[in-house]
């Protein structure tokens, strides 16, 4: 991760000089404007990862809350004078940290390299969306997708139909470098094979009949992004020819043109078939396997990760939920039921399962005896009993927003929580910190990493969120 792009808005010349010369020494990229310059500044969009504004005089708070209001995603740094009069608490309110100057070099570097880390976890966060659970087998998709995605090695992406192929296609490639150009995906299963090359590579204008006007083709549209070539096991051959030669040669021509043109495109192909099978009977070509099998991900199936589904059930409601498309809860019991299900449409059937309960019970709370018929052959024992720490995960909390209902709610310490506390005793700062730190990551999970609204979520002051994240990366 590199060092934090930063803003800084000051109408005093002598501290201006001085953070610059301190942010320069430390290699830090700095964008220095005055009060009067700012106010254009903001209109653009900001690419910045830190705002410092030099504070003169409570006037300034309109200046504030228009700054904080136009980066709601960005930690504000206040620079207050040391000999300067103590700030109001509103004005404290509006930013994520006062620091006194000249400062200490220690807290300076030690502030820096916080926004770093959330840097980091910000941008973690949104790559891995969609990517629910906590099972050790999405976990590793979720770490092969890192390791993968700052290169700009071709992935061949394998599992069954509704695994999240292009969930784990558009995570490589908002964790990469090409992040802010094109994602452009592409179904070569569902183009009639004659019309797949002008799809790809595009046409000029009659070129064949129906061909009115020139037309840009996929790889166009991709240039200087990403690629994805959906279900590439049912590309026909003659098609796979072509498609071998511009991964080998990095140039294409659209169809009636003899003009070349050069592509700067990274290729990410998925595929629910078994490309070694589909090469043993000729339908697919080995060596452009070979070019597409750089770096493969397996997804694994719905039922190789039942764990997940509370995770998954949770993620799929609060999508629901922020399209306006309708909301529902499940109970404990409902949830018990679905993890045993084969769930031979993977995560595909469940989201079309829980849309459905959505459109029928509307923000009503469904329970086992409410789900499809084909899901009443399964039983919930007596003495079934889900795990608490796989709920607890997958709910925030216990308000009536909560996508699933546990029989016994999960309410924080002194709310009128029952808890078990075991035979051997617990040591209570130790739990009280994990759970705190706990539900600060879903807090930043739900709110996509941004520290203000997760902050919002947990009631608190983004100052105080932004102070115990900072405590937990030097613990």
């Amino acid at each position: 991760m590199g060092s934090p792009n930063i803003l800084l808005i000051d109408d005093n010349p002598l501290r201006t000089q001085q953070v610059e010369t301190v942010l320069t020494f430390l290699e830090y990229e700095l964008t220095t404007v005055t009060v009067l310059e700012c106010s254009e500044v903001l209109q653009n969009s900001l690419d910045y990862d830190l705002v410092m504004v030099g504070y003169a005089t409570e006037k300034q708070a309109s200046l504030l809350r228009t700054i904080t209001d136009k980066t709601t995603d960005l930690p504000v740094f206040l620079l207050v004078d040391r000999d300067a009069q103590p700030i109001a608490s509103s004005i404290e309110h509006m930013v994520t940290r006062v620091l006194e100057w000249p400062t200490v070099y220690s807290i300076l570097t030690e502030e820096l390299q916080a926004i770093v880390h959330q840097q980091a976890a910000t941008k973690k966060t949104q790559s891995h969306k969609g990517l629910a659970g906590q099972s050790s087998a999405i976990q590793k998709t979720r770490d092969l997708i890192d390791q993968v995605a700052k290169s700009d090695a071709t992935v061949l992406i394998l599992g069954e139909s509704g695994t999240g192929k292009e969930v784990v296609a558009q995570a490589i490639h908002r964790a990469s470098l090409r992040r802010d150009k094109p994602f452009v995906p592409v179904n070569c299963g569902a183009i009639p094979g004659e019309l797949l090359e002008s799809e790809l590579f595009g046409h000029e204008k009659g070129a064949f009949t129906g061909a009115l006007t020139s037309r840009q083709g996929r790889f166009e549209m991709a240039e200087g992004g990403t690629l994805f070539l959906d279900e590439i096991g049912d590309m026909p051959m003659p098609m796979q020819v072509k498609l071998l030669r511009v991964l080998q040669e990095r140039t294409f021509e659209r169809v009636g043109s003899n003009k070349t043109i050069q592509c700067d495109v990274r290729i990410l192909a998925a595929t629910h078939r078994q490309l070694e099978q589909e090469i043993n009977e000729k339908r697919f070509r080995e060596d452009l396997f070979y070019r597409l099998n750089v770096f493969p991900i397996d997804v694994p199936a719905l039922r190789e990760r039942a764990e997940d589904i509370p995770h998954l059930v949770s993620d799929l409601i609060r999508r629901l939920q922020a399209a306006n498309r309708g909301s529902v809860k499940l109970s404990r019991n409902a949830i018990a039921v679905l993890m045993q299900h084969h769930w031979p449409g993977n995560v595909r059937e469940l989201s079309n399962l829980i849309e459905r309960l959505a459109i029928i019970y509307p923000d009503s709370l469904v329970d086992a005896i409410d789900l499809p018929e084909k899901f009443q052959a399964y039983t919930v024992p007596a003495d079934a009993k889900l795990e608490w720490t796989e709920l607890e995960t997958a709910v925030n909390d216990n308000s009536e927003s909560s996508p699933l209902v546990l029989e016994k709610p999960f309410l924080p310490a002194g709310q009128g929580a029952t808890i078990q506390l075991p035979e051997q005793g617990i040591d209570l700062k130790e739990y009280l910190t994990d759970l705190e730190n706990e539900l600060i990551r879903q807090a930043l999970d739900e709110c996509n990493g941004v520290v203000a609204h997760a902050a919002k979520l947990l009631n608190m002051r983004r100052t105080t969120l932004v102070e115990k994240l900072r405590k937990v990366e030097t613990s």
